[in-house]
């Protein structure tokens, strides 16, 4: 019994280091696939900036350079290492080519400053500059969003409220042509009595001088 004991213990530490080692080994996997597609990344984008340095196009060049921005801020949400090796790799390809880039670069004032950005700021430096900017990006847009949602509410409730006061001076119009109404038949009906109540006199005048035999 006391061997059979033995051997259980010994198989549920030997399971046990397994999966140990299979957990360190899925981090490590997946860490190393973040930074391998940190690189992939920044060469499918140094394609496009060689692309656009050959054709002299420095808007596309800007544009570029600003999604090399955001994609830094997207790799940092998940691995700060990979956002740097991201830098590292677009930077190389900038300085081994300085002198052809800043030609296209100076055509477009963003370009030239993100193209100086990135050639004099180190890698950890440029991913916390990158980082800000994407933050202060997203703040803008929340920002905005809220003003627009805030105007929105505005606009709503001043409808709301230019409906209310419409429909109350339809109202009060409706109340003061209706007192209007009844002012004026009851006016009518009192000029009506008037003019039958002196006719009923001269009437009764008339009569009472034909009695007399006037």
């Amino acid at each position: 019994m006391k061997k059979i004991l033995l051997a259980v213990m010994a198989v549920a530490a030997i399971s046990f280091t397994s999966c140990g080692n299979k957990t360190q080994q899925v981090e490590a996997t997946d860490s190393t696939e973040v930074a391998i597609n940190a690189e992939e990344e920044a060469n499918a984008v140094i394609e496009n900036l060689k692309a656009f340095v050959a054709a002299g196009d420095a808007d596309q060049l800007a544009a570029s350079l600003d999604q090399v921005k955001e994609k830094v801020g997207e790799f940092v949400v998940n691995d700060a290492e990979a956002a740097k090796t991201y830098v590292i790799t677009v930077q190389k390809y900038l300085l081994e080519n300085a002198e052809q880039v800043k030609a296209v670069a100076q055509q477009n004032v963003n370009a030239a400053s993100a193209i100086t950005l990135f050639m004099e700021t180190e890698p950890e430096a440029m991913v916390s500059t990158l980082v800000e900017s994407v933050n202060d990006k997203a703040e803008a847009t929340k920002d905005a969003a809220a003003a627009t949602a805030e105007a929105t509410k505005d606009a709503a409730a001043e409808a709301v409220n230019k409906t209310v006061e419409d429909t109350k001076a339809a109202v009060n119009k409706q109340v003061e042509d209706a007192k209007a109404a009844a002012n004026q038949k009851a006016e009518e009906t009192k000029a009506a009595a008037k003019q039958k109540a002196n006719e009923a006199v001269d009437n009764a005048a008339q009569n009472v001088k034909k009695g007399l035999g006037l």
